[in-house]
């Protein structure tokens, strides 16, 4: 990244920060009534009082752990769900018209079921979360899943590997990209609801401080709460993404594709897996596939045909 967008980046919330403290000293009332904002010296004061307390520390981790143990459990079941509905059409006849129906229901909705049907507010607010971030991810699986080229999936059961090798050889780290886009996508939903239930139904968290503040009127310490889950938002965010990243470190970036589409070919999308090396110095140059792949208009109309094109040729000689 370049230095002129670094500077970008972090002149933007400044100069938001600047209008805000120039609107609210001001107390501005054109439609929009700053004059009841507090300012931004106020909220920093404030902020600068609850970082030294336990209970600020307290309602940090009380919501770290519900979004912890909410957010894995949705990532687990989501993609184990997502990928069995994209894989089975028993499972996609099951599963597909209940997920349809719930997944439009805001997760925030669910909480009478949770204090209906779980003992605690607790056990409430991790099921809430995990409804949030469930849907994201198993729709995001499903989707990717269903995008991948079958060649690949054909070539491993033509070389005589099972449904589980498939799986975990084709089927999930070809659709890796688009999981970890829904669980980017399930963490900030995660948040959002995880906040609203500490407000109706929690005892400790930062969103019960933050209704709690409101109700006496304390409006810096609404603006403190408000600070804090935007910040950790964004950490557990870049969590992710970079999580992400590392585990889709064998993909080609942006760079490397978009030169390799210039000179071999359109790039493939970010859901399909890479291409492995071709031989070309054991091809037949004579045969109608080419030293490199199928001639147009050549059949291949098996699994084998396709495989031999996908997969490197051994060093031997081939057995006439």
């Amino acid at each position: 990244m370049s230095w002129g967008r670094r500077l970008v980046r972090v002149a933007s919330p400044l100069a938001a920060l600047g209008v805000w403290q120039l609107l609210t000293s001001l107390d501005v009332n054109l439609w929009l009534r700053f004059e009841q904002f507090p300012t931004v010296v106020e909220v920093a004061s404030a902020l600068a009082d609850r970082i030294g307390t336990e209970a600020y520390w307290q309602d940090l981790g009380h919501s770290l752990r519900r979004i912890a143990l909410g957010f894995l459990l949705a990532a687990v079941l989501g993609v184990a769900a997502g990928t069995a509905v994209a894989r089975s059409r028993w499972a996609a006849d099951v599963l597909g018209p209940l997920v349809e129906v719930v997944r439009p229901v805001p997760a925030i909705a669910l909480v009478p079921v949770a204090i209906l049907l779980l003992p605690t507010n607790e056990q409430g607010i991790v099921f809430i979360t995990c409804a949030a971030a469930f849907f994201p991810v198993l729709v995001s699986t499903r989707h990717a899943v269903r995008a991948l080229d079958p060649v690949w999936e054909e070539a491993v059961l033509t070389m005589g590997g099972g449904r589980v090798r498939v799986l975990f050889s084709v089927v999930l780290p070809g659709a890796l990209p688009g999981i970890f886009g829904g669980l980017s996508v399930g963490i900030g939903v995660a948040w959002i609801c995880v906040i609203s239930a500490e407000m109706i139904s929690g005892e400790y968290g930062v969103g019960y401080r933050t209704w709690q503040d409101y109700t006496v009127v304390d409006y810096p310490g609404v603006f403190v709460g408000m600070a804090t889950i935007g910040v950790l938002g964004r950490l557990t965010s870049t969590a992710v993404e970079g999580l992400g990243r590392r585990v889709t470190a064998w993909l080609p970036s942006a760079a490397e594709g978009g030169a390799a589409g210039g000179a071999a070919g359109p790039v493939r999308s970010a859901g399909s897996a890479p291409a492995p090396a071709h031989r070309t110095d054991t091809a037949d140059p004579a045969s109608p596939e080419g030293p490199t792949g199928p001639a147009p208009g050549a059949p291949a109309d098996s699994a084998i045909a396709r495989a031999s094109v996908a997969l490197p040729v051994p060093d031997k000689e081939p057995v006439t």
